[in-house]
């Protein structure tokens, strides 16, 4: 199977990269996206977001006309899907935007396409994607088993890091999991198109599993680091030096503390194991804990810090999930700032974050957090370090810093 065409549903963090590096290749690709304004950014060649090197692919392919945007899906020879996989009430999945991926795209197929889902999904996702296709049209069929036209339907899991998405899309080895052998072999193609790394073929659900536990691997080992810097806070030790000391041991690699776990990989994703198998997975249900409270440790640091100053300044720096990046999804200083702002209502809370224009809606409705410049800020009573941007690294004042208390969550000061 020849696949010239692509659909690339879903225009966010991973969808949108993904289309401009199949475009970049030659492939025709038409992107799909529900916001009118981030259909209109890249037919005008832009990019709604920061990702290093992505603006220039998106321009380029726009320019050569083998990418383009729609706010409805087109035929093509194949449709991947990201979409936003959150959750919701006792943190657990919801597919929703799965399903309306599935059944708008449905009246598109004519049998024959390959469909990937990308989203990080819970065990089952793919299969149910799959379903929902049918249930649009249920003259296809997902295995060709009784004779009606067949769709290829496979699970590829995005592995990239915010920052270096453009790098690692091509470089990082890949897993492909289809409900066929046939489906797996046909999305591994798809993306040797553009794939350096080694793609590696397994059946769907186990694809779906091997995100989930990278990043609930990932969330553990933080969940240890975050655990030791209350306990080092705990006995009077700098948590920074211990780990430091701890990882001159030839077997041990701890990982750095934070104010929390954020974006919407790790923050999210372990969530699903816990709610495939809630029995068995007792300690990726504790590290999600120790993680989600960490945010809550470092407000009542920062209230104790003012306690006796009658309307204090807070500085907080830093509003993204990690450094250099605008991503504010799941980020733990973006709760940080918002639960200093109702716990603290005299206080106004002066929020540095260099990568975005204004503050998201959440922020700006509390009349006390206002969006300030780094070199705005020093005369605060309280400044909590609350992202590593490369920014605060290299322009902190130190006259400043001693005569401000400081609550530094990224070891930035270590």
């Amino acid at each position: 199977m020849e696949i010239n065409t692509v659909g690339v549903i879903g225009l966010g963090y991973i969808g949108l990269p993904t289309a401009a590096i199949l475009a970049s290749r030659g492939v025709k690709v038409v992107g799909v996206d529900v916001k009118p304004s981030t259909v209109e950014a890249v037919n005008r060649g832009e990019v709604p977001f920061v990702e290093p090197d992505l603006a220039r692919e998106v321009a380029d392919a726009v320019e050569q006309g083998t990418l383009r945007a729609t706010d409805t899906p087109e035929p093509a020879d194949a449709f991947i899907v990201a979409v936003p996989t959150p959750f919701q009430g006792d943190h657990e999945p919801d597919l929703s935007c799965i399903e309306e991926a599935a059944k708008a795209l449905a009246p598109q197929l004519r049998g024959g396409e390959l469909l990937v889902l990308e989203s990080t999904s819970p065990p089952g996702a793919t299969r149910a994607m799959g379903e929902w296709v049918l249930e649009a049209r249920p003259d296809l069929s997902l295995d060709g088993a009784d004779g009606r036209p067949q769709i290829h339907v496979a699970h590829c899991p995005e592995r990239v890091l915010p920052g270096r998405v453009m790098i690692e899309l091509v470089t990082n080895d890949r897993i492909v999991g289809g409900l066929t052998p046939e489906a797996a072999r046909l999305a591994k193609d798809l993306y040797a198109v553009f794939c350096q790394g080694e793609i590696l073929l397994t059946d769907a659900v186990t694809a779906e599993m091997a995100k989930l536990v990278e990043n609930s691997y990932r969330d553990v080992n933080i969940a240890f680091a975050n655990e030791l810097s209350l306990i080092a806070d705990k006995v009077g030790v700098d948590v920074w030096e211990l780990i430091r000391l701890a990882n001159h041991h030839p077997r041990v690699n701890i990982l750095q503390p934070g104010p929390g776990v954020g974006g919407h990989c790790i923050a999210v994703d372990p969530w699903f194991l816990v709610d495939a198998a809630p029995e068995q997975a007792r300690l990726v249900r504790t590290a999600r804990e120790v993680n989600d409270s960490k945010p809550q440790w470092v407000i009542d640091q920062a209230v104790a810090a003012v306690e006796g100053i009658e309307r204090p300044t807070i500085a907080a720096l830093g509003l993204a999930f990690k450094a250099d990046i605008d991503d504010l999804r799941e980020s733990p200083a973006r709760r940080i700032v918002a639960g200093l702002a109702d716990r603290l209502p005299q206080a106004q809370i002066l929020a540095v974050e260099p990568h975005v224009r204004e503050l998201p809606e959440d922020l700006a409705g509390r009349g006390n957090v206002v969006l300030k410049d780094l070199d705005q800020i020093w005369g605060a009573d309280v400044m909590i370090v609350l992202v590593d941007h490369s920014d605060f690294r290299t322009t902190f004042a130190e006259d400043a810093i001693r005569r401000t208390s400081v609550i530094d969550t990224r070891g930035v000061l270590a």
